[in-house]
């Protein structure tokens, strides 16, 4: 939480010194919250889609360790679980949305000259980085199938052209919220 925090924190100066705000990144309140809610179902859907396609190839290369008991602390404790959803709606999906989508997708984009290319680039780095940054805890194989799972939310927010991230915000705290609820409950994900 400390690294995504001084990473908001920072991004957020960056941006007011270029005269943008992060609602310019699309962090807005939707117009329509029925058409919102079937972005974020499109949104599910395509995740799944993209990481179930990578674990078979991530499975030729690494083993899978899972989350490697870093948030084994929660099962059964309800403290821990209160708090870890603090974190998942806070850092795991609001400013992890806003770090690697709105703000990463943007501005290397726009450093290499914007249009399609820039796009398509901007949207690897992010879903590299995404990935590499869940490999500490996740290991090569988590941060390939997590790469994949950053690459549908990044291919969707340049979908939704920029203007609303809340789909992305929704679909990543309902992933981390069930992950989270599951291991509370000690089930197996």
């Amino acid at each position: 939480p400390a690294s995504t925090l001084t990473a908001m924190v920072v991004a957020t100066i960056l941006l007011r010194r270029r005269g943008s705000r992060w609602s310019d990144l699309g962090l807005r309140w939707p117009e329509s919250w029925p058409k919102t809610l079937g972005l974020t179902l499109v949104t599910i859907g395509l995740f799944v889609v993209c990481t179930q396609l990578m674990v078979p190839f991530a499975d030729l290369f690494f083993e899978d360790i899972g989350t490697s008991d870093r948030f084994s602390h929660i099962e059964g404790n309800l403290a821990a679980y209160l708090l870890i959803m603090v974190l998942v709606w806070t850092h795991g999906s609001f400013f992890e949305e806003l770090l690697f989508r709105a703000f990463i997708i943007n501005h290397t984009s726009e450093a290499f000259g914007g249009g399609f290319r820039s796009n398509i680039f901007a949207l690897l780095v992010s879903s590299a980085f995404f990935g590499y940054r869940h490999a500490y805890y996740q290991g090569w194989h988590g941060a390939l199938v997590t790469g994949a799972g950053g690459f549908a939310f990044g291919a969707l927010y340049l979908w939704f052209g920029r203007r609303n991230i809340m789909p992305l915000i929704l679909a990543h705290g309902t992933f981390n919220t069930l992950g989270q609820t599951f291991r509370f409950l000690g089930i197996e994900d």
